[in-house]
């Protein structure tokens, strides 16, 4: 299971800030070389709604438009590469965990 939340970023059309993180790293601090992610100072970033599938992402992020993801964790990585939010190639490592960052930027 993992975590979704989404923030509403102000003065823009309908575009949000989604945070993903599996359940199991809520709690955590990851660190590796010069790479720092501090999930448990900021776990309300990403408490949102627990869930466990695609389809319930997909529910929560109907007529949606992000403008950026912040996803941490396998299940969550995995969930947002089937859903086309970030793809293999952004994915990045910190203590053998998956991460991404994804920007959307309109032409």
């Amino acid at each position: 299971m993992f975590y979704i939340k989404i923030h509403y970023i102000k003065n823009t059309e309908n575009s949000i800030i989604l945070a993903m993180c599996d359940e199991s790293l809520i709690e955590s601090i990851l660190e590796e070389d010069d790479i720092y992610i501090d999930i448990k100072t900021y776990a309300d970033f990403y408490k949102g709604e627990l869930v466990n599938n695609k389809n319930k992402v997909l529910e929560i992020l109907e007529g949606m438009k992000i403008g950026s993801a912040n996803v941490v964790g396998k299940e969550s990585i995995d969930t947002a590469i089937n859903l086309k939010i970030i793809e293999k190639s952004n994915i990045k490592y910190v203590n053998n965990i998956p991460y991404a960052h994804a920007y959307y930027v309109k032409q």
